[in-house]
C-alpha cells in the first residue's frame, strides 16, 4: 500500500511563506505523496520537486461553511485518508472545531476542540498561563479606555501591543510603544477595527529569545520535544526567526512538556519564550497550536522532526525518543539579510560576529541544491513585490497633484 498522503492546509494568502516548504522537503524527501493548498501556480513553495500535487485556492476571507465544502471536495479528489496539516492559527481552529465532519476524509492529531483557540488567543493564553501558575510577562487585555489609562500610568514603558486575535486580521501588527500617548492612539485605532481585540504585555529587557517545538500525541505526551535560541527576527526584536540554533535547554524543555500536559494539548506546537534575567525565569510569549515556519531547525538523532513525528504517530508508526542535534542552524535568507543590515547600520552586530552567527550545520528555508526553483522564485516575487510598490509609492503622489477640473 502506497504512503498516506499529506495536504497542507493554508487560510488566507500568504503566499511567500517558508514554513510549508518545510514540510513538502521533509515529508516529500522521504517518499510520501504531499499536496498543498496555494494561493497562485507562481507561489515558491508550488514549484517544489518534492510537492505531488495542489489545489490552487484564495480562502481569504471565505465563511466556514466555504471552506468545509472545499475541504470535502479535496479530501473527495484524493480518496484515502489523508493527513492534514495547518500552517497558520486559524486552520488549526477550523480542523479542532470541526474535527466530526473532517475527519470523514482526514487524519489529524484529538485535540478537544476548544484548546486550539484558546491558546491562539493570546488574551486567553495569558488567563491560561495565570491559572495553572505558568510564567509569563504582566499584561492587561483593556476592554475600555480607562483601563488603558491606569495601565499606562503604572507601567514601565516600552511596551508590547500585540493584536489578541491575529487571525481576524487586524492592521494593528505586533509592536513597541514608548509612551502612554503611543499606546492610547494604537488603542483607538485597534478599537475602529477589531473590538476588544488587544494585549498590552510587559515587555522584558535584554532578555534572551527561546524556542519550543514538538509534537504530543493523544495523551498528550511530547513523542518529540526541542529548543533552540532565536537569535534574530523579522521584524527585529517581534517578529520570526530569521536565524535560529538549536541548543539543549533542559529545564525548558521540562517546563514546556509539562504545560502541554497540564493544558491538555495534542499535536504540533510552537512556542516562544523570554528569559526574564530579573527573575531567572522563561516567560511563555506565545503558544501556536499548529507547525511553526522555522520548524526545520530541529531534527532529532533519528532525523525526526515534527513533522515527521506527526506523521509516524498517524499512521501507527511508533517515534522512539532520542536526543536532539544541537548546533543545526536554521536561516530564513531573505528576511535575515533585511534584519542582519538593520543591525549592523545599527552598530547592533558587528561583520565579524553576523558571519560568526552561521557557524553549525546550516539549513536554508529556501535554498537547497536539490531543489533550487522554489529559490529562485522567491526572490523573484521579491523583486516583484518591490517593483509594485514602489510604482504605488510614485503613481499616487502624481494623481493627488493633478489639478481639478470641473
Amino acid at each position: 500500500m502506497s504512503p498516506f498522503p499529506v495536504l497542507i492546509l493554508k487560510t488566507g494568502h500568504y503566499v511567500l511563506h517558508h514554513g510549508g516548504l518545510g514540510i513538502i522537503r521533509s515529508l516529500g524527501m522521504l517518499g510520501t505523496p504531499v499536496f498543498s493548498v496555494i494561493e497562485d501556480h507562481f507561489a515558491p513553495a508550488a514549484l517544489s520537486k518534492y510537492l505531488t500535487g495542489t489545489f490552487v485556492w484564495d480562502t481569504r476571507d471565505l465563511p466556514r461553511s466555504r471552506l468545509l465544502e472545499g475541504l470535502e471536495r479535496i479530501g473527495r479528489q484524493l480518496k484515502r485518508p489523508t493527513i492534514l496539516v495547518p500552517t497558520d492559527d486559524a486552520g488549526a481552529i477550523l480542523i479542532a472545531e470541526e474535527a466530526v465532519t473532517l475527519r470523514q476524509w482526514f487524519l489529524f492529531p484529538d485535540v478537544r476542540s476548544d484548546i486550539p483557540r484558546s491558546l491562539a488567543d493570546k488574551s486567553r493564553l495569558h488567563a491560561l498561563c495565570k491559572q495553572l501558575r505558568v510564567p509569563c510577562p504582566q499584561a492587561i487585555s483593556p476592554r475600555t479606555i480607562s483601563e488603558v489609562y491606569e495601565f499606562g500610568d503604572t507601567a514601565a514603558f516600552p511596551l508590547v501591543v500585540k493584536p489578541s486575535k491575529p487571525w481576524l486580521k487586524p492592521r494593528i501588527k505586533t509592536s513597541i510603544v514608548h509612551s502612554p500617548q503611543e499606546l492610547l492612539d494604537l488603542y483607538r485605532r485597534s478599537e475602529e477595527q477589531v473590538r476588544s481585540n488587544l494585549l498590552i504585555q510587559e515587555y522584558i529587557r535584554d532578555g534572551e529569545d527561546w524556542l519550543f517545538n514538538g509534537y504530543c500525541n493523544a495523551t498528550s505526551e511530547c513523542l518529540v520535544g526541542f529548543t533552540g535560541r532565536k537569535l534574530r527576527s523579522f521584524p527585529p526584536h517581534l517578529g520570526c526567526a530569521t536565524l535560529g540554533r538549536s541548543v539543549s535547554n533542559p529545564a525548558l524543555l521540562r517546563q514546556a512538556e509539562a504545560l502541554v500536559k497540564a493544558i491538555p494539548y495534542a499535536g504540533i506546537m510552537d512556542v516562544d519564550y523570554r528569559f526574564d534575567k530579573r527573575d531567572g525565569q522563561y516567560k511563555l510569549l506565545d503558544f501556536n497550536p499548529r507547525i511553526g515556519a522555522q520548524f526545520r531547525l530541529f531534527e532529532d538523532s533519528e532525523r525526526i522532526d515534527v513533522v515527521r513525528a506527526l506523521y509516524r504517530d498517524l499512521t501507527g508508526v511508533s517515534v522512539r525518543k532520542s536526543p536532539q542535534i544541537d548546533g543545526r542552524v536554521f536561516v530564513v535568507e531573505p528576511h535575515d539579510f533585511v534584519t542582519s543590515m538593520h543591525h549592523i547600520l545599527r552598530r547592533g552586530l558587528s561583520v565579524k560576529n553576523w558571519w560568526q552567527s552561521f557557524k553549525g550545520t546550516r539549513e536554508f528555508a529556501w535554498f537547497r541544491w536539490n531543489d533550487p526553483v522554489p529559490f529562485i522564485m522567491i526572490w523573484i516575487r521579491l523583486a516583484m513585490e518591490s517593483v509594485a510598490k514602489a510604482v504605488r509609492v510614485l503613481h499616487f503622489p502624481f494623481r493627488r497633484s493633478q489639478p481639478l477640473h470641473g
